[in-house]
C-alpha cells in the first residue's frame, strides 16, 4: 500500500510544484519524507499531501526538506584552492569577464565563496555570479546573507575580516559581495540552462539523483559550458566517463568542455 501511496504522492507533487520526485533516489527520499510527515502527525503520503496542498507553511517545509540544504563556505577547502590556483588563472587568461553559475546554490554559501575567491583576481564591480535553486525559502535566506558561525569554519581569516560582520551569534556577509550574486529560482531537471558559461559549479547535489537523471544533467551542464569552460562537482560526484558528455578531466572533480 505504501508503494502506491508514494507513487500517487509523486504524481500529485509533480502537478503541484513541477518537481519530479521519481528522479531522486527513492529509498533516501522516501525515508526523509516519511520521517517528516510522521513528526507532523500524519499517517500516510495521502494525508500529508492533502495537508500540504492546503497549507503554504507545510508546503514550504516539504520543499525545504527535499532540497538538501547542508552547506558551508569553502566546503572541502582543498578543492577551492585548486579552483583559485589552477583553474581560474587559465579561465581569466582567456576571458577577463567570466560568466559563472552556481547551480543548486542552497542558502548562498557556494556562490558567495565563488565571489570572494574571484575578488582576488578582479574588482568586485566586474564579478557576476548567477545562483539558482529550486527552493524559494533557501533563495530568500541566501539573499539575507546571515550565517551561523559553523558555516564559516573554513573561511580564510582575511576573507572573514574583509567580508563578514558579526551580529550576535550570526555573521552577515557584506553588501559588496551580495551585489555580485544574482539569485533565481530554477528546476535543474525541467528548466532550460542559459549559457554559455565559463564556470559552472554544482556540488553535493547530483548524488541525490538517479543515474538516469544524472545522465540528463551531465549533458545539459556540458551543453551550457563554452568550449574550454569548466564544470566543478562535489567530492563524492566524480564523473567516470566524462568523454561521453564532451568533457575531459582537468583536475580531480573539475571537468573541461572539449
Amino acid at each position: 500500500m505504501l508503494g502506491n501511496d508514494y507513487e500517487q504522492f509523486i504524481i500529485n507533487i509533480k502537478k503541484k510544484t513541477g518537481i519530479d520526485l521519481s528522479l531522486y533516489k527513492e529509498a533516501q527520499m522516501k525515508r526523509r519524507l516519511i520521517s517528516l510527515y510522521e513528526k507532523k502527525g500524519f499517517r500516510s503520503f495521502q494525508d500529508y499531501y492533502l495537508a500540504i496542498s492546503q497549507d503554504k507553511l507545510l508546503l514550504n517545509e516539504f520543499l525545504d526538506r527535499m532540497t538538501i540544504n547542508v552547506s558551508e563556505f569553502y566546503r572541502n577547502g582543498k578543492r577551492w584552492e585548486v579552483l583559485e590556483t589552477k583553474i581560474l588563472p587559465k579561465l581569466i587568461e582567456k576571458n577577463k569577464r567570466l560568466k559563472v553559475w552556481s547551480a543548486a546554490c542552497s542558502t548562498g554559501e557556494e556562490p558567495y565563496t565563488i565571489a570572494m575567491i574571484l575578488s582576488n583576481f578582479m574588482p568586485l564591480s566586474q564579478i557576476q555570479v548567477l545562483a539558482t535553486d529550486i527552493d524559494d525559502n533557501v533563495i530568500e535566506r541566501a539573499k539575507i546573507g546571515m550565517y551561523p558561525e559553523r558555516s564559516l569554519n573554513e573561511v580564510p581569516s582575511e576573507m572573514k575580516k574583509k567580508f563578514f560582520t558579526q551580529d550576535g551569534s550570526f555573521f552577515k556577509i557584506s553588501d559588496d559581495i551580495k551585489k555580485t550574486v544574482t539569485f533565481k529560482k530554477q528546476n535543474l531537471l525541467a528548466d532550460p540552462f542559459g549559457g554559455p558559461f565559463d564556470l559552472i559549479v554544482c556540488r553535493n547535489v547530483l548524488i541525490y539523483f538517479t543515474e538516469e537523471a544524472k545522465d540528463v544533467l551531465y549533458y545539459k551542464f556540458s551543453e551550457a559550458l563554452r568550449q574550454e569552460g569548466i564544470f566543478f562537482v562535489g567530492s563524492t560526484e566524480q564523473i567516470f566517463n566524462p568523454s561521453v558528455y564532451g568533457l575531459e578531466t582537468e583536475d580531480t572533480f573539475f571537468y573541461r568542455r572539449r
